[in-house]
């Protein structure tokens, strides 16, 4: 398995702080994890993590 790339959130707190961080999967697919458990990855489409991170930023599902 290739080394993955891990890319932070642009909303990191920086350092070693709490992070959501992404890093691409198979084609159409993504890998999320926090930087606190780093061997806690999750896979999901791209279309419905664009999803969530709309209806986020439209501030549905409770978003703060």
């Amino acid at each position: 398995m290739p080394q993955l790339v891990w890319q932070k959130s642009s909303f990191s707190t920086g350092g070693e702080g709490e992070c959501v961080e992404l890093a691409a999967a198979a084609p159409g697919q993504v890998h999320l994890r926090e930087s606190d458990r780093p061997n806690e990855i999750t896979t999901t489409t791209t279309g419905a993590l664009s999803a969530l991170l709309a209806t986020l930023k439209a501030g549905g599902a409770d978003a703060r």
